[in-house]
């Protein structure tokens, strides 16, 4: 055998290539066809006026702002969450650290109804909110609330390993140097977790986006105010207007393929630049 054959563990490039591509397709690629397939079947004008009818509009404007608010809101607390659980110990830790799965296990109409248990006018919190003019449940700052519930995982455990592997070290010197804090966050920490941070970002955003569960009770569903759009297309396949559902099915695929697409490309050149910048200290 010659020594520059690198050996492999796994089947060869052609043979995992092959299951690869028969995998995705069976799962993703095909169900998703099946979506645009049924859209084609209405033409552009009858596609256009389903896709841009007020009501649609607004649940897109809701579904859309919620999800990016919600998951650049987890990308800050969840980093200081993450922050918190690597380097400090303190009384409690252990739990604090199981709870913030929880949203992974629990059921989202589960979610939904504690949420709105809590935010209600009557609930344990609304009843104090409202009189100071703050409403919450059956308001889009319900629907934030429920979408931050339900992302704050994906920050957390992604960026959470990046700070256990992080040598404090690199911080040390930094502040023997004269850094600041924000200096030292600034220019050692931040440039590390940012592929992270994004990616926890991208997972997040990709979760609220779709969410249903855990919105639909907080919401109260009320028309150009707190609808989202997952509603708006099981409200289409109640009626029996299948082809509806798809076009808007459609519109949501592809604008979240392009925002994901952009924050994975954002978060490949930041990796990049980390690497590239790594290289010119050396």
């Amino acid at each position: 055998m010659s020594a520059s054959r690198t050996f492999r563990v796994l089947p060869g490039f052609r043979l995992t290539l092959g299951y690869t591509l028969a995998y995705l397709s069976l799962i993703v690629l095909l169900p998703l066809g099946a979506v645009f397939l049924k859209t084609a079947t209405l033409s552009l004008a009858e596609f256009w006026t389903v896709v841009s009818a007020p009501r649609v509009v607004a649940t897109y404007k809701l579904s859309f702002g919620m999800s990016l608010a919600a998951a650049a809101i987890n990308a800050v607390f969840g980093l200081m969450l993450a922050w918190a659980l690597v380097r400090y110990a303190f009384p409690g830790k252990h739990l604090i650290d199981a709870l913030i799965d929880l949203p992974f296990a629990l059921p989202t109409a589960v979610a939904g109804i504690a949420l709105t248990a809590l935010y209600a006018k009557n609930g344990w919190l609304g009843q104090y909110l409202e009189p100071q003019g703050i409403q919450v449940a059956f308001r889009p700052l319900g629907v934030l609330i429920a979408l931050v519930f339900i992302g704050l995982p994906f920050v957390v455990r992604t960026v959470q390993p990046i700070l256990e592997d992080l040598d404090t070290e690199l911080e040390e010197a930094a502040a023997s140097l004269g850094a600041h804090r924000w200096q030292t966050f600034r220019h050692v920490i931040l440039p590390v977790l940012l592929p992270a941070l994004l990616t926890g970002f991208a997972l997040a955003f990709a979760r609220a986006v779709g969410e249903y569960g855990s919105v639909i009770f907080i919401a109260g569903n009320i028309p150009m105010v707190s609808e989202i759009t997952p509603l708006m297309i099981i409200t289409k396949l109640e009626q029996y207007d299948y082809t509806g559902a798809t076009a808007i099915a459609v519109v949501m695929l592809v604008v979240s393929f392009a925002l994901l697409l952009l924050i994975n490309s954002l978060q490949a050149w930041t990796a990049s630049s980390g690497k590239t910048g790594t290289g010119r200290d050396r």
